[in-house]
């Protein structure tokens, strides 16, 4: 297999410099630029065409999602999209980004990415999935209508084994989660962002159902599109309305809406009398 030729992208050089010394224990991964804007990122990929991008998202000017825009579909490569923001990740995956990492990069976590990386680029993703992904994200109704064609059927990406919360879907590797690894899981329309405390995975589910048909009795509902891992849970801080601020042992804060609270409070005493 030929040299995966890679461009990064970051209006961050320290962050260039981080994870070009992370790839250079990947020699199936041949760096052949660097680019701290759109504008920069877009003239080098038209006239070196890499099979593939990291890409940074918030940056001055335009986002990484407006270099997506502006691409060839003809010369797509892969994405693998690097932030400090775990919130881009459900559009990430509608416009059927490789992988999406969170700042600081793990190795891990690095390592996943480019072994999927290197099993796309080996089954040659066809010129008609580049102009999907390209109508993708101009037309949000056809984005959803094409994460609707990856995920067969609302109910068909989880279910439990081995105490594992099982996330497939589109053309990633299955992820198999710990129920136990997992602190928060919050809600966008049908999709799931599931938090460990590392990383995020973006699933296509209701939250209602995942609650009552997936996720074991140690998950409570604490606001209408959160849910929290009570083992996860460090403090409580009440507020006014009988609100509360709930600390995990990650330093994430999140809040307990007034009519999840009583409920919240009464799941906490039950478990410490187990």
């Amino acid at each position: 297999m030929q040299p995966i030729k890679a461009l990064l992208v970051d209006d961050e050089f320290s962050a260039i410099e981080g994870l070009r010394i992370r790839l250079e224990q990947f020699p199936a991964i041949e760096i052949i630029g660097e680019a701290t804007s759109v504008d920069e990122a877009l003239a080098f990929t038209n006239k070196c065409m890499p099979d593939l991008i990291f890409l940074d998202i918030e940056m001055p000017g335009q986002s990484g999602f407006e270099l997506l825009k502006a691409l060839q579909p003809e010369t797509y490569p892969a994405i693998i999209f690097v932030t400090a923001y775990h919130q881009h990740a459900i559009r990430a995956f509608e416009v059927r980004a490789v992988d999406y990492l969170l700042k600081p990069i793990k190795m891990a976590r690095l390592q996943e990415a480019v072994a999927r990386v290197e099993e796309n680029i080996a089954l040659k993703s066809s010129k008609a999935t580049m102009l999907a992904t390209r109508e993708a994200m101009d037309t949000p109704t056809t984005s959803h209508k094409v994460m609707n064609d990856i995920y067969a059927a609302p109910t068909e990406g989880y279910y439990v084994e081995n105490e594992k919360l099982v996330i497939q879907g589109g053309r990633s590797p299955t992820a198999l989660v710990p129920f136990t690894d997992v602190f928060w899981v919050d809600a966008a329309g049908d999709y799931m962002c599931v938090h460990t405390c590392s990383d995020t995975y973006v699933m296509r589910a209701r939250l209602k159902n995942l609650l009552h048909d997936t996720l074991p009795d140690e998950f409570v509902q604490i606001h209408k599109s959160t849910i929290v891992n009570l083992r996860h849970i460090q403090q409580l801080e009440a507020l006014r309305n009988s609100e509360f601020n709930v600390q995990l042992a990650n330093g994430k804060m999140l809040k307990a809406s007034r009519t999840y609270s009583k409920e919240l409070k009464a799941a906490i005493l039950n478990k410490k009398r187990i």
